[in-house]
């Protein structure tokens, strides 16, 4: 399946029903009186964030969706069917925006979530509705309200615990390979990522989900490389797992590329909770030089890994683990456990 994380489409509601102009007729009845039922109300236009879907690759296909027009009212004050709403199918963390991509309308970001984005066009007042002690026989009907359309752009911004950043080639995705069943693509070139990936890893009994996303060279926030446009995937993530190559003869000016790129993009992101690590840590040389050179330019503790024989991979997802409950709130694994425990005497 191809992915795709934004789409412009098109909605609109639906047009109320027209009200009706009908009088009573019926055999043996002399005064019978107005009785044009009201129009039904146009169908309303929803987004549903539904599980088993990542992509918006379904519209790519299909960019306009309407809504059905309510029914015209008819005699004996019958009342016009309302017309059908249409549904949105979007996957859990899609965002949707005005046509200029400046206001949200919905962030949907829990399974089953609905938000209308159009209301349906009210049905007009069938001529019983005017009827007076003056006007006994109103021969005028209201039509119904037209529905409203506007373009909106969905916007996927994958849910995941953690986001791995890094130069291309850095070893995101064998480090997500390496402890999740995903497949990305892995190979000796830049840019063998083109498009996020997801993964779910297991520690101590636990979940966790992690987002690869394509590399980042100097200028990605101008649109150099593959630019920035996946940044938004890791948005939501708890923790960023910075991996930085320690076959590199450069470590530190690969971090400081990468971590100006992160303060360039804005939304938050170079204040997230960070892990940063040496990976091919089986291959590089003068590995504790670099550890110290990296430390004292990020300040932040430096962790030494290696998707190829497991170095410090479990350490790693404890270590990730352990961040994610405490930005959240939630007791580490140990404490949960304790409390879970039964009393004995």
């Amino acid at each position: 399946m191809k992915f795709l994380d934004q789409a412009k489409v098109y909605i609109r509601s639906g047009n109320g029903g027209a009200g009706a102009v009908s009088f009573r007729r019926e055999k043996f009845i002399e005064h019978g009186g107005p009785d044009g039922g009201d129009g039904g109300r146009g169908g309303d236009v929803w987004v549903e964030a539904v599980e088993g879907l990542n992509t918006l690759i379904d519209f790519r296909y299909q960019q306009h969706f309407k809504a059905s027009a309510g029914v015209g009212g008819s005699g004996r004050n019958r009342t016009g069917a309302n017309g059908d709403d249409v549904t949105l199918r979007v996957p859990v963390g899609t965002v949707v925006l005005d046509e200029s991509k400046e206001r949200v309308l919905a962030d949907l970001t829990t399974p089953g979530e609905r938000v209308r984005l159009l209301a349906g066009g009210n049905g007009g007042f069938g001529n019983q509705r005017f009827k007076s002690s003056t006007n006994r026989a109103p021969r005028r009907a209201n039509p119904g309200l037209e529905g409203e359309e506007m373009p909106i752009w969905l916007r996927l911004k994958l849910i995941a615990d953690t986001g791995l950043v890094g130069l291309p080639n850095a070893g995101k995705s064998t480090f997500l390979s390496a402890v999740t069943a995903a497949t990305p693509k892995i190979a000796d070139y830049p840019f063998t990522t083109l498009h996020p990936h997801l993964g779910i890893a297991e520690v101590d009994s636990r979940r966790l989900v992690i987002a690869d996303i394509p590399g980042l060279v100097e200028g990605a926030s101008e649109g150099i490389g593959i630019g920035d446009r996946f940044l938004g995937h890791i948005e939501r993530c708890g923790v960023l797992l910075h991996l930085v190559d320690g076959t590199s003869e450069d470590v530190v000016g690969d971090y400081t590329i990468v971590n100006d790129e992160l303060q360039a993009y804005g939304e938050g992101l170079a204040e997230k909770p960070r892990i940063l690590a040496l990976s091919k840590c089986d291959a590089g040389d003068e590995l504790d030089e670099k550890r110290i050179a990296l430390e004292e330019a990020s300040g932040l503790g430096v962790m030494m890994i290696s998707a190829a024989t497991g170095l410090g991979m479990t350490e790693m997802l404890r270590a990730l683990r352990k961040v994610i409950d405490a930005a959240r709130g939630e007791p580490a694994p140990e404490a949960a456990a304790k409390a879970e425990a039964p009393w004995r005497p």
